[in-house]
């Protein structure tokens, strides 16, 4: 720190800081003395005062005359600092008296001296009286059982002596500050003596540094200074000459150079104008290219729909046929538009990258997941391993790193005939904030040769371009993948050799993102044991360190017979084998034989989950007592193999749901809503519909049930009292983050929202937004979205937006209420009576916010009855609320006259419900 210090502030410091230090710790020390001395002369003069009190008071004593002591005790109060002073008897008892009362508690001392107790604010001084007191030459006592007549008290205050401690420190202050000011002035004219010559140096030195090479600088007053000042203008005085020189060489130079210019100019401007129109040319020729491709595909898309949709109707044999070679010959040409749209946008750099969060082991198994089919078609073993000190949660472009993957996979599956291709992530380097990561394809195809190798990313060509060649394709694909890895930072390179197979690479530097919670073992699989099946080495190990990702002590067997001794042997151990994961093919075990050791396993309280090829999958379906939860496809994914496991152990546990969940499964869904009537419709919808549903008035209590029980679904009313709606989910989310449970999706429910409030309630963790009134239809498409989970077909669609007439809503509309309760006459009367009955108490409401000027309150209770009418024939009143909640929201002024409507609708509805009635 010393270092960045200027001359000016080094000379200040210098000269301040000793000076400083001296004067703290003489005029602290004196002081200290000086209070030092003051204190023992007060003691020393209470002592005194005491000992004349003594002889004065000892023939009053020996009386008992407590007029005369009283009349001593007054006088002694005229001495200075003489706080209080008091006369006892010999038995203790108090003859006399003046003054306050005494502040200290009385001394202890020894009987023939003087005692005394010392106080923050005053000393207490206590003296035994003798019969020699009697005498005033104060002789002391011949002997020692002289009678004692009495005591003398007295209390000294310390106010004076502190005043005068407190005045010689503000003195001996004063003067320090008077002398460091002093001090500051001299180093403040010393510094400046010494900046300023330095400061000229300084701006000469710079405008020679600038090129103005005649700058020459003056004397400077000082001899030092002045010695630097004439060496530094020595050297301006060389360095202008040298200048000088080489200005008229570089002059004779130029212009010999000039005539041989002027012709390779003119040469460069032809080869400028060739190069423009070329690069124009290949622009136009890119653009059109990306265009046509777009036209091209969006046909084709209309195609695939369409086919796919009549598949669906009755057909004969040959137009299935015929429909399958239809969409087989559009998926294909639609593969090649795509890879021909891709190309085209790299070329004319329109492609944009995302920067996203995403899970590199759930993008590496969804790969191979899509390609499985294929390699499985020729028996071939596909296999994903990531290195266990590899991070999982990335910030990258994840749709383009996948296709990249897919067509590297793709690829090795083409020209793979048999044996196994392996997807690897590893970690090459890492950071605080960063990874360099190496994700490679090994298979073991035909390999490539040298001059395979060399043409092999270039566009339109491929490794085996003969007539009869087996693979077909554009001949793009890698390529493009070339681009895509170098636009995100990265290289991508292959080793291979022919008749051996090949190894493509990718070496990519991404951000780390969050640590995702899901990666975490969860609770009951911790700890527990589990055997593995497989009779691939590789393959067995990929799968075992999938299986210990979850937590689980895994035994790996390559044979069905050695499992399940395992199994019965560790049965009466102190830790059984309590699952088992099997990877199964037809060849090696037949679906016939593997139904009869699922029974051997399931007698031995072992729970077995079963992964077989996808080519296989429909033969092992019948010999699985529930396929649904018991099988799985080859290679297995990580979060689906543990959610598997997990519900084996533990049924009851809130899993992540899949698309197509066992059939009969009831959603189990929590409405949350402080409105009765708004919380009555939903509950009777859902329940309608085949859900089970709990309802919650409030944040706290929805969060106590969440605790409490396990649900699908959660629709969250936003604006409540207390704990709102983005506030109890963000309450929700903690705890789930706590309790490592998979989060439950959380809907957002409002009667009005504005659009930066809707934005503003995504970004807050709910994972989606409905608008008030919500359709049953509306209600089951979000319950299947987010759950998976179907409800009971509903009738043709009930939206209460739809049945509000455009013309002037009425007061009270009966068949509308009706309508917005499903059809139910008594949901509707019930609703519009809680309605009704809650009506004084927020128009009350709204009046005192009103009148107190809260808004935030105001809108809450407005947002309120909003959304108990969007639930009931009221649609007066729910206008009313609705523009009065909009204008109140966006500060508009007009929403005092807005109000003003809305208590006139409270009103009107309020009359024809009395007149009604």
């Amino acid at each position: 720190m010393f270092k960045d210090l200027g001359i000016k502030s080094r000379v200040l410091l210098l000269t301040l800081l000793p000076t400083c230090l001296l004067a703290l710790v003489l005029g602290g020390y004196f002081t200290w003395v000086q209070l030092s001395g003051l204190q023992a002369q007060l003691l020393q003069r209470g002592e005194m005062v005491v000992e004349q009190l003594a002889p004065l008071a000892a023939p009053a004593l020996q009386r008992g005359d407590a007029t005369l002591l009283q009349r001593i005790a007054k006088q002694a109060l005229e001495q200075p600092d003489v706080r209080a002073v008091g006369f006892r008897a010999g038995d203790g008892r108090n003859l006399a008296h003046a003054g306050p009362s005494m502040l200290n508690a009385a001394p202890v001392g020894g009987e023939l001296q003087a005692a005394r107790r010392t106080g923050q604010d005053a000393t207490r001084f206590l003296l035994p009286v003798f019969e020699q007191h009697l005498s005033l030459t104060g002789a002391p006592p011949r002997e020692p059982a002289s009678r004692l007549l009495g005591w003398v008290e007295l209390e000294l205050s310390h106010h004076s002596t502190l005043l005068s401690g407190y005045r010689s420190l503000f003195t001996s202050l004063l003067l320090i500050v008077a002398g460091l000011s002093v001090t500051a002035l001299l180093a403040l004219r010393m510094s400046r003596s010494i900046n300023e010559p330095l400061r000229r140096l300084k701006h000469g030195v710079a405008l020679l540094k600038d090129g103005h090479l005649e700058t020459r600088l003056p004397s400077l007053g000082s001899h030092e200074l002045d010695e630097l000042a004439s060496g530094i203008n020595r050297m301006a005085e060389n360095l202008q000459n040298a200048q000088e020189e080489l200005q008229h060489s570089i002059d004779q130079a130029t212009e010999d150079v000039r005539q041989n210019l002027e012709t390779i100019e003119i040469q460069n401007i032809e080869l400028d104008f060739a190069r423009k129109e070329a690069l124009e040319a290949s622009r136009i020729k890119s653009e059109f290219l990306a265009n046509m491709s777009h036209e091209i595909r969006t046909p084709l898309n209309g195609i695939l729909g369409f086919t796919n949709l009549l598949q669906k109707s009755e057909l004969t044999p040959r137009q299935q046929d015929y429909l399958d070679t239809i969409e087989k010959s559009a998926d294909s040409l639609l593969g090649i538009i795509n890879e021909i749209l891709d190309f085209s946008k790299i070329d004319a750099g329109k492609l944009v990258l995302e920067n996203i969060p995403f899970n590199l082991r759930d993008l590496l198994q969804d790969t191979l997941t899509i390609l499985a089919p294929a390699a499985h078609e020729k028996q071939l073993e596909l296999l994903s391993l990531v290195y266990r000190d590899t991070p999982l949660s990335l910030v990258g472009d994840p749709l383009r790193l996948k296709q990249v993957l897919t067509n590297l996979v793709s690829n090795a599956i083409k020209f793979t005939r048999e044996g196994s291709i392996v997807l690897r992530a590893m970690l090459e380097d890492e950071s605080a904030d960063r990874a360099q990561l190496r994700i490679s394809v090994q298979d073991t195809g035909i390999g490539l040769s040298d001059e395979d190798l060399r043409a092999l990313f270039q566009a339109f060509s491929q490794a085996d371009n003969s007539l009869s060649r087996q693979a077909g394709g554009s001949g793009l694909g890698l390529v493009i993948s070339k681009r895509l890895i170098e636009q995100m930072g990265g290289e991508i390179g292959v080793d291979s050799s022919p008749g051996q197979g090949s190894e493509f690479w990718v070496s990519l530097s991404l951000p780390k993102a969050r640590d995702d919670a899901e990666d975490l073992p969860r609770p009951p699989l911790l700890g527990r044991r589990a055997a593995l099946l497989e009779s691939h080495e590789l393959a067995r190990q990929a799968l075992q360190h999938q299986l210990e990702d979850c937590g689980l002590k895994v035994s790996a067997f390559a044979e069905l017979d050695s499992l399940l001794a395992a199994v019965e042997n560790a049965r009466h151990g102190d830790q059984p084998i309590e699952l088992a994961v099997l990877g199964v093919t037809a060849q090696i075990l037949p679906p016939e034989r593997l139904g009869q050791r699922i029974w051997d396993l399931q007698h031995l309280a072992c729970k077995t989950v079963v992964l077989c090829p996808t080519t296989e999958q429909a033969l092992y379906h019948e010999a699985l007592p529930d396929a649904y939860s018991q099988l799985q496809a080859k290679p297995a994914c990580t979060r689906k193999l543990q959610r598997a496991l997990a519900e084996l152990i533990s049924p009851r546990l809130p899993l992540r749901r899949e698309t197509d969940p066992p059939p009969g499964r009831a959603p189990r869904i929590l409405c949350v809503d402080d409105n009765p009537a708004n919380l009555l419709l939903v509950q009777t919808l859902l329940e309608d519909m085949g859900a089970v549903v709990s309802g919650a008035d409030s944040g706290q209590r929805a969060l106590e049930r969440v605790q409490q029980d396990d649900f699908d679904l959660i629709f969250m009313d936003v604006q409540m009292p207390g704990m709102d709606g983005r506030q109890t989910t963000e309450a929700i989310r903690q705890w789930e983050a706590e309790q490592q449970r998979t989060a439950v999706p959380v809907i957002a429910l409002t009667a009005h929202a504005l659009a930066n409030e809707r934005r503003a309630l995504l970004q807050s963790g709910l994972d989606d937004y409905r608008s008030k009134p919500i359709s049953e239809r509306q209600l089951a498409q979000v319950v299947l979205k987010w759950t998976g989970l179907a409800l009971r077909r509903q009738g043709p669609e009930r939206s209460a937006e739809a049945l509000v007439s455009a013309s002037q809503p009425s007061v009270l509309d009966s068949a509308e209420g009706l309508r917005l309760a499903a059809g139910k006459a008594d949901l509707a009367a019930d609703m519009l009576n809680m309605l009704l009955a809650g009506l004084p108490g927020d128009r009350q409401a709204i009046r005192q916010a009103r009148a107190n000027g809260e808004h935030g309150a105001l809108i809450e209770r407005v947002h309120r009855l909003h959304g108990a009418t969007r639930y009931c024939g009221v649609p007066q009143l729910r206008a009313a609320c609705q523009r009065s909640e909009t204008l109140l929201k966006q500060n508009d002024p007009a929403a005092q006259e807005a109000l003003d409507e809305l208590d006139a609708a409270i009103e009107r509805l309020a009359s024809e419900a009395r007149a009604s009635a």
